[in-house]
C-alpha cells in the first residue's frame, strides 16, 4: 500500500512538471524516454534469449 502512494505521488509531481514544461521539451523528452525503454527491452530479449541457450 505504501508502495503505491509513493508512485501515485512521483507520478502527480512528474504530471505537474510536464503540465509547466513547454510543449516541445515535453515531446523530446517522451521521446528520449521511449527509446530508452526500446533499446532496455531490446537488449533483455536479447541477453534472454541467448540466456536460454546455454
Amino acid at each position: 500500500m505504501l508502495f503505491l502512494v509513493a508512485a501515485l505521488l512521483l507520478f502527480g509531481a512528474v504530471l505537474g512538471t510536464v503540465a509547466h514544461a513547454p510543449f516541445t521539451f515535453t515531446v523530446v523528452a517522451a521521446a528520449v524516454i521511449a527509446a530508452w525503454l526500446g533499446i532496455f527491452a531490446l537488449r533483455e530479449r536479447h541477453a534472454r534469449r541467448h540466456a536460454s541457450t546455454r
